[in-house]
C-alpha cells in the first residue's frame, strides 16, 4: 500500500508536520490542509484531475468546520464516499467520541499523540478495507453483468447470432476483445466476435479454419469446461494481434457442440473473472443445444419441403408459368408453403397453398397434400371437387391440421379460368396495359370440413397474367391485409409483363427479411391466344 495518498487535515500546523513525517517515511504521499474548506476544495480539485486522496485523517476539531460534519459531507457524495475517513484528536476522548466518528461514517479513530506504527497501521487498516469494498462492489457489478450475459445468450435465435451475442458479452466481462465459436454437425461452424475485435479487423477463412482445428484439437472429452492458454504462435493473429490466448472451451455431456470463448490472455491472480466466464461458457453450450437442434429439424424440412417442391414447371402449349419460392429467414421455423403446375386434358391447373403451422411436421403435411392434389386431379381437374376431396383427405388423416389453397385450372384455347379458394388470398389477375383485381373466390379453409362453394369463372386475356401469392410475401405485423393487398395489387399493375419479371419485381417490393416463406406462382397465357 506504499505510494497511497493521504489527506491530512489538521488546524495545527506542528500536527500536520508530525503526522505527514511518519507517512511520509512509511511511503505514503502526504496532502495537508489546514481547515475543512480547504480540504472541500482539494477533493474538488482531485475529483476533477481524477486524482482523489487514497484516504483522509480528519482532525475533529476543525476551527470552521468540525471533522464530524466534514465526513458526513464527504460521505454523501456519491464521487467522493469511498475515500476512507479516519477521524483524531488530541484532546482525551472515549467511547462516545469514537461512536460519533462512526455514526458520521468515518472507518476509524486514533488518538494523538500516537506511536509511528500505530498511526501506520490504522492507515493501512483503512485502506485495505476500502480496497476490499472496491474488489467487492466490482465482483458485484460483474455477477450482475454475468446474470444479464446469460439472459442476453439464452434469447438468442440462431446460432451466428448467439455466437455474437455470446462474444460481446464476454467482451464486457473480462473487458477484452473475444471471439466465439460454436461448432455443429458436419464440421459446421458459427463465430462471432466482439466489436473491440472487430476493430482490429475481419479474420479470414484460413484464420478461422486455423482456429476451429485448434478447438477441436483441445476440446475435453466427455463434456465439461476446460480453461488453457495458447502460446501466441499457434492463434491466428488476426483475431487478437499478438500474445497469449486464453480459451475457455465448453460442451454437452457426450463431448460434441462444443463452445469456445476466446480473448487475449489476461493477468486475474485474484481468481475473481475465470469463474464468471466458466460459468458464461457453460451457459453459453446449453442455449446452443436447442438451437443446434433446431438447425438440424429446419434442415431436414427445408431439405423435405425442397425435394418435393419442382424446381423446373412443365412446358404446356398457350400458357406460361413461372414460380418463385423463397424459404423464411434464418431465424424463423420453416412453413408449409407450397405450389403446383399440372398439365391436364381440360388445361393447365395451377395451385398455391400454406399448411398453417411453421416445423416439421408443416412440410409434411405439406408434401402429402401436393401429393394428394396430383393424384385426385389426373382422375377429376375441377377445382371445386378438388378442394371438397382435399378437404376430406385433412379431416381424416390430420384432424389437428387446416391448411389454405388456391386452385385454377385455365384452358390456354379459350382463356376460361375455374378458381376455387379454401381460405387463401384470391388470385390477382393482371391484364396488359389496365389495372389488376383480385378475383372473386373466397371459401373455408381445408381440414375444417365446411361447406365449399363453387368455383368462380374468369376469362383471361391474350398477354393477361394470373398472380397467384401466400401471404408471406405482404403480411407485415402491424397492417391490417387489406392493406396490404392493396399495395400489392398497386405494384403488380406497375410491374413489367413477363412473369418472371413481374415474380421478381414483386419479391423487391415485398420479399426481404420476411419471418415467413414466400411463394409467388403467375401464369400468362400467350398472345396468340384468342378469348
Amino acid at each position: 500500500m506504499d505510494g497511497s495518498t493521504v489527506l491530512v487535515v489538521d488546524d495545527t500546523a506542528t500536527s500536520r508536520y508530525a503526522l505527514g513525517a511518519v507517512l511520509t517515511r512509511a511511503g505514503h504521499v502526504v496532502v495537508p490542509v489546514a481547515s475543512a474548506g480547504e480540504a472541500l476544495v482539494e477533493l474538488d480539485v482531485r475529483l476533477r484531475t481524477g486524482a482523489l486522496p487514497d484516504v483522509a485523517l480528519v482532525d475533529v476539531g476543525l476551527p470552521d468546520l468540525n471533522g464530524y460534519e466534514l465526513c458526513r459531507r464527504v460521505k454523501a457524495l456519491p464521487s467522493l464516499a469511498g475515500i476512507p475517513v479516519v477521524h483524531f484528536s488530541a484532546m482525551p476522548s472515549g467511547s462516545g467520541d469514537r461512536c460519533r466518528a462512526l455514526d458520521a461514517g468515518g472507518e476509524g479513530y486514533l488518538t494523538v499523540p500516537a506511536e509511528p506504527e500505530e498511526i501506520r497501521a490504522v492507515v493501512r487498516a483503512a485502506l485495505r478495507g476500502a480496497r476490499e469494498l472496491v474488489h467487492a462492489q466490482a465482483q458485484f457489478d460483474r455477477l450482475a453483468l454475468l446474470s444479464e450475459a446469460v439472459v442476453e445468450v439464452q434469447g438468442a435465435r440462431c446460432l451466428p447470432e448467439l455466437a455474437t451475442v455470446a462474444a460481446e458479452v464476454t467482451a464486457r466481462l473480462t473487458e477484452q476483445s473475444a471471439a466465439v465459436f460454436v461448432l455443429g454437425e458436419e464440421g459446421a461452424m458459427y463465430s462471432g466476435e466482439s466489436r473491440r475485435a472487430r476493430r482490429l479487423g475481419v479474420p479470414g477463412t484460413e484464420d478461422r479454419d486455423r482456429a476451429v482445428a485448434l478447438v477441436r484439437r483441445l476440446m475435453c472429452e466427455g463434456g465439461g469446461v476446460r480453461t488453457t492458454v495458447v502460446a501466441g504462435p499457434l492463434w491466428p493473429e488476426a483475431y487478437f494481434g499478438p500474445g497469449d490466448v486464453r480459451l475457455v472451451l465448453a460442451c454437452n455431456r457426450d463431448g460434441r457442440h462444443p463452445v469456445c470463448l476466446a480473448t487475449p490472455a489476461y493477468p486475474d491472480l485474484a481468481g475473481r473473472i475465470s469463474p464468471l466466464v466458466t460459468q458464461l461458457a457453460r451457459a453459453t453450450a446449453l442455449a446452443a443445444e436447442p438451437l443446434l437442434m433446431y438447425e438440424q429439424e429446419r434442415h431436414v424440412a427445408l431439405t423435405l419441403q425442397r425435394s418435393f417442391l419442382p424446381s423446373q414447371l412443365p412446358v404446356a402449349p398457350g400458357v406460361e408459368v413461372v414460380v418463385r419460392y423463397e424459404p423464411a429467414s434464418q431465424q424463423t421455423e420453416i412453413g408449409g408453403d407450397f405450389y403446383a403446375a399440372l398439365p391436364t386434358p381440360a388445361g393447365m391447373l395451377v395451385a398455391i397453398g400454406d399448411v398453417v403451422g411453421h416445423s416439421l411436421d408443416a412440410a409434411t403435411v405439406m408434401v402429402e397434400i401436393r401429393h394428394a392434389l396430383r393424384a385426385y386431379s389426373i382422375e377429376d381437374p375441377c377445382p371445386a371437387r378438388l378442394v371438397t376431396r382435399l378437404d376430406r383427405m385433412l379431416q381424416h388423416y390430420h384432424p389437428e391440421c387446416t391448411a389454405t389453397l388456391c386452385l385454377a385450372l385455365v384452358d390456354p384455347a379459350t382463356g376460361r379460368t375455374s378458381i376455387a379458394n379454401a381460405g387463401h388470398i384470391p388470385p390477382l389477375l393482371v391484364p396488359q396495359g389496365g389495372p389488376a383485381h383480385y378475383a372473386s373466390a373466397s371459401g373455408p379453409l381445408l381440414g375444417l370440413g365446411l361447406p365449399h362453394p363453387g368455383p368462380s369463372e374468369v376469362r383471361l386475356g391474350p398477354g393477361e397474367r394470373l398472380l397467384m401469392v401466400t401471404d408471406g410475401l405482404i403480411e407485415t405485423r402491424g397492417t391490417d391485409l387489406a392493406v396490404s393487398m392493396e399495395q400489392l395489387r398497386r405494384a403488380a399493375t406497375a410491374a413489367p409483363p413477363a412473369p418472371d419479371d413481374l415474380c421478381d419485381t414483386l419479391l423487391s417490393c415485398f420479399g426481404r427479411d420476411r419471418a415467413d416463406d414466400i411463394a409467388l406462382l403467375a401464369l400468362r397465357l400467350s398472345p396468340r391466344v384468342s378469348p
